[in-house]
């Protein structure tokens, strides 16, 4: 055992809680899936972010049983900004999926991976009309954010020849603060019903289907039963009066993870609500205001609560040092530019291997050249080596897509099958993939 110098620390009261300290003892992992650590970075460097089909298939099913065994007509849509890897993607579309996208780039991705047109729902605040035009030709469903989005679908109809159906997005009042009012059409103030009258009154659309997104990481399934329930009633009064067949509603996402948001103490497992809880709270809802009438098709855009926990980021220790309040610092080679969901998640941290000594005030800190780079402010971690590698999780959700170039290249991706394993699904950034869509005018060049 190598000497390690004594050192006095004073005890931080940030890292207490009502309820004690922080746990003090070492969470170890040294495989994925059956891989090891080790291996992986050795054979695709680090950091490295890595995907589990296995549990991507597992939560896919869990959630899936939840919803099949209580409601007869149930389309999960893969919610594409939440992570849109052409192989994660493809895991979820070959499970059943549609896909479920809020830009054109991404409308692209779905089709180019042979999506067709009307296996797509568009959504978003902004869809050119170019954009629309392409989706109406080829059959998707579109749901308007806005009155803007009425009129330019009404001049696609015109110049088409035809009735295009269409969905409008609706928010609402669930009870969730804040509420999500910045898309879509108010329900409580009657815009959203204004909008549908407008829809009926020109003539060129066709109401198909409601739809609603109530907010992210959502810790109360009641909320979804709420905003379910406002949106049959507004099916049913549009039904009535203006001869609509809402052929579907879309309740959207915001499912929350196993992950833990930081100044939340309790154990996720205790206040994040189960597949079951939100199953029953939405289906409930449905029955209660059917009235009798044929079911309407239910679609869900659930992204994180399927991905996160599949996710994980290694990444490892290259250096540490004392600072001056006598909290140790570690710098690693992933930072803020890789998690962007550092900002509000305390991730899972685990250890390669059982480490020798006292565990001592922490912080965990990126490669960047800012000082908001910071993985973890607080965490009690043993003396670590230079070149400990850490396993940082759930990441599946958002860090991928939202990651940048930012002083560092992103890194390679990898998926480990359900044999064990590993396929390389994204290659690590080079300085030819960054420079490859530059243009250096003539008079410039360096001579």
């Amino acid at each position: 055992m190598s000497y390690t110098k004594p050192t006095i620390n004073r005890v931080d009261f940030a890292m207490m809680s009502k309820y004690g300290s922080p746990h003090k003892t070492q969470k170890v992992r040294s495989s994925i899936d059956g891989v090891d650590l080790h291996e992986l970075t050795k054979e695709y460097g680090s950091p490295l972010f890595v995907f589990s089909q296995r549990d991507i298939e597992d939560k896919y099913r869990v959630l899936k049983d939840a919803f099949s065994s209580r409601y007869p007509n149930v389309q999960f849509g893969w919610s594409y900004k939440t992570n849109y890897l052409n192989a994660i993607c493809s895991i979820f579309h070959n499970l059943g999926s549609c896909a479920e996208v809020v830009s054109e780039f991404e409308y692209q991705k779905a089709r180019a991976l042979g999506i067709e047109g009307k296996d797509i729902i568009f959504n978003g605040p902004y869809k050119p009309k170019e954009a629309l035009r392409v989706a109406v030709e080829e059959g998707a469903k579109i749901h308007i954010d806005h009155l803007f989005e009425i009129n330019d679908l009404e001049e696609i109809a015109k110049e088409l020849g035809r009735t295009i159906p269409v969905a409008i997005r609706v928010n609402m009042d669930t009870g969730i603060y804040p509420q999500w009012s910045r898309f879509g059409f108010n329900y409580e103030s009657g815009e959203a019903y204004d909008a549908i009258k407008r829809i009926h009154s020109g003539g060129l659309l066709k109401l198909t289907g409601l739809h609603s997104h109530i907010g992210t990481f959502m810790l109360e399934a009641k909320a979804y039963g709420m905003e379910t329930a406002k949106l049959m009633q507004l099916k049913n009064r549009v039904e009535k009066e203006f001869g609509y067949e809402i052929e579907y509603i879309d309740i959207g996402g915001g499912f929350a993870s196993k992950n833990r948001l930081k100044g939340v103490y309790q154990s996720p497992e205790v206040i994040v609500p189960t597949a079951d809880d939100y199953a029953q709270a939405i289906t409930d809802a449905i029955y209660s205001y059917s009235n009798g009438k044929p079911l309407p098709k239910l679609y869900l855009e659930t992204g994180r609560h399927l991905i996160d926990e599949a996710g994980y980021l290694l990444t490892t220790v290259e250096s540490f040092k004392r600072f001056p309040d006598a909290k140790k610092g570690y710098v690693l080679d992933a930072g803020v530019n890789l998690l962007y969901t550092s900002t509000w998640y305390d991730f899972n941290i685990e250890l390669d291997r059982h480490y020798n000594g006292l565990n001592e005030a922490s912080m965990l800190n990126g490669p960047l050249c800012m000082n908001i780079d910071i993985i973890s402010e607080h965490i009690m971690l043993p003396p670590l080596d230079r070149g400990t590698i850490l396993t940082i999780s759930p990441v599946g959700a958002y860090n991928v897509t939202q990651s940048m170039q930012f002083i560092r290249y992103r890194p390679a991706v990898v998926l480990i099958d359900n044999e064990g394993k590993s396929h390389l699904i994204k290659e690590k950034e080079n300085l030819e993939t960054i420079n490859q869509n530059e243009v250096i005018p003539e008079h410039i060049k360096i001579k």
